[in-house]
């Protein structure tokens, strides 16, 4: 995705996938959508989903992580 290298955090490796993709940080992006185009949380969630999480760009599509909660 361009403009969001700051919100990557690896690299996907699984079998069946035949190329490795891009992992981003699903909170970072929605940090950034906010901060980069003036949306408030609901927005850039609506965005990120609509947008990023809906859109298909071929076998390179990207993967969003999602961290669970450890205590």
């Amino acid at each position: 995705m361009n403009d969001f290298d700051d919100c990557a955090i690896g690299i996907l490796e699984r079998f069946g996938l035949d190329v490795p993709v891009i992992v981003y940080d699903r909170e970072k992006v929605i940090a950034k959508l906010m901060e980069r185009d003036g949306m408030t949380h609901e927005e850039a969630e609506e965005f990120y989903y609509f947008n990023q999480v809906g859109a298909w760009v071929g076998e390179g599509t990207p993967a969003f992580l999602i961290k669970l909660e450890t205590k």
